[in-house]
């Protein structure tokens, strides 16, 4: 199970929210390139980027940013945040990315979505966001009327060959992840999920790889890493260790 470092892009700046909500803002780093090198030397295999501005204003904001760490760092680089077309989503790959996350178009032009996943095999990721069971949409800002699961089984049909699930009312709370949640999420799947929201420890994310045979594939680990309640390196290892211990 991979550990994926977030990096949250706010103004040029590498920031986490609690819940999603901006006013609920912690600055971590005046510099993200220096930030994606350090996660790098720990260990990372791959870093998320979230251009919040983008995902909030629908469009990409953090661009010089992104391009920045895409050029500083030999690992892939996932990126969502306000890619919700084609020519934004050809401008990602154009900054160096390597997959993109599509969250609002994903629920809301399911046809740009297949339309994607046919021109960028293996490189579109779906986003879903969640409260209580139900997707959100617009930087979290707005519900949607789709249940998460439902919804991720039709990205699957679409064609998309992973999803980002995350529960947005743990997201940077450090209250650990929704389990039974992320449980119900892998198994409904026949393709790889990636959990995300509210891992606060060692022991989370030995019990997310617990789930590993469910179908989760990896996690997206924020705030715990920034506030040093998990050291990353240290967890990569121990993780790499009980995988090998669990195969042999």
């Amino acid at each position: 199970m991979l550990i994926i470092p977030a990096i949250d892009l706010h103004r040029g700046r590498c920031v986490r929210l609690r819940r999603g909500e901006r006013e609920q803002e912690t600055v971590y780093s005046h510099n993200p390139v220096e930030m994606a090198l350090r996660w790098q030397a720990a260990g990372a295999r791959r870093l998320h980027v979230v251009d919040l501005d983008g995902a909030f204003e629908g469009k990409p904001v953090n661009s010089p940013a992104i391009a920045a760490i895409t050029a500083a760092v030999e690992i892939p680089v996932q990126l969502g945040g306000g890619i919700r077309d084609r020519s934004t989503t050809e401008k990602a790959f154009a900054l160096g990315v390597s997959r993109v996350i599509l969250g609002t178009a994903a629920v809301e032009h399911p046809a740009l979505l297949k339309e994607l996943v046919k021109l960028y095999a293996g490189r579109v990721i779906a986003g879903i966001d969640a409260r209580d069971g139900m997707a959100a949409i617009r930087g979290w800002v707005e519900g949607s009327a789709y249940r998460a699961v439902e919804l991720a089984r039709e990205m699957e049909k679409i064609g998309v060959e992973e999803i980002i699930y995350t529960d947005i009312s743990r997201d940077g709370m450090l209250e650990g992840p929704n389990l039974e949640a992320m449980r119900e999420m892998a198994r409904s799947l026949n393709i790889p999920v990636i959990a995300s929201g509210g891992v606060s420890s060692l022991e989370d994310l030995i019990r997310l790889q617990e789930l590993e045979e469910a179908g989760i594939s990896g996690v997206i680990v924020g705030q715990a890493l920034y506030s040093g309640c998990i050291d990353l390196q240290s967890a990569i290892d121990e993780l790499e260790r009980r995988g090998s211990a669990r195969s042999s």
